[in-house]
């Protein structure tokens, strides 16, 4: 019996380094977060969750409409300028009674696809507890937490770290998973980043084929 996987898309930022409206920036034709939304809509992931901040950020409703296009529960996070630390938490605290576990998202990260949420998934349905995505050795974005880890996150956390802190301090429980060959962690923090990605000419539909393993 597959697992019941929630993926949370961490979308509640100011995008300040960006001067505002990041997500909603044309890349590739359509909306940056687009990208990320249409590869969760073919990864393995029974929903996907948008945590959304401040209603006049990003372009408020429509930043909450290109998210319900794609399905997304639309999940508000007023306390989103605590940091990410309280946008992961709200994603946990939507996810279904029945999940058996989350994977989290950037909205920024376009080029971490599909593919690299499905060997996160693989991972914990192989007993992995915590699978993180590991690019040249370094972990990155994305990483799954099995429902027996949310309590600890939910007290853990804090501030504007994620959860890297928490990957550090309980390493026992961690499972690198190698997705160099499926996606790229690159983000989005300034309008010469995404300039940057556009040069490139990759998109997130590579990583399409894994996913439907």
């Amino acid at each position: 019996m597959r697992s019941r996987i929630s993926a949370i898309v961490l979308a509640a930022g100011a995008g300040s380094r960006f001067g505002g409206g990041k997500l909603l920036a044309p890349y590739q034709g359509r909306p940056l977060v687009e990208t990320v939304l249409s590869q969760l809509h073919v990864a393995p992931v029974n929903e996907i969750i948008a945590v959304v901040g401040d209603k006049t950020g990003e372009g408020g409703a429509r930043l909450r409409h290109v998210c319900s296009l794609y399905g997304a529960f639309i999940a508000e996070n007023p306390r989103w300028e605590e940091g990410i630390s309280a946008s992961v938490k709200r994603g946990l605290a939507a996810c279904s009674p029945d999940a058996d576990a989350a994977v989290v998202v950037l909205g920024d990260q376009p080029l971490v696809g599909a593919g690299a949420v499905a060997r996160l998934v693989e991972a914990h349905e192989g007993g992995a507890t915590v699978a993180v995505a590991t690019y040249g050795d370094k972990r990155r974005n994305p990483a799954l937490f099995a429902r027996g880890t949310w309590p600890m996150l939910r007290e853990e956390l804090s501030g504007d770290e994620g959860a890297r802190g928490f990957l550090e301090r309980h390493p026992e429980m961690v499972t690198e998973v190698p997705c160099d060959d499926v996606a790229d962690p690159a983000d989005v923090d300034t309008r010469e980043d995404l300039r940057r990605l556009e040069a490139r000419g990759l998109g997130g539909p590579m990583n399409q084929k894994e996913a439907r393993r």
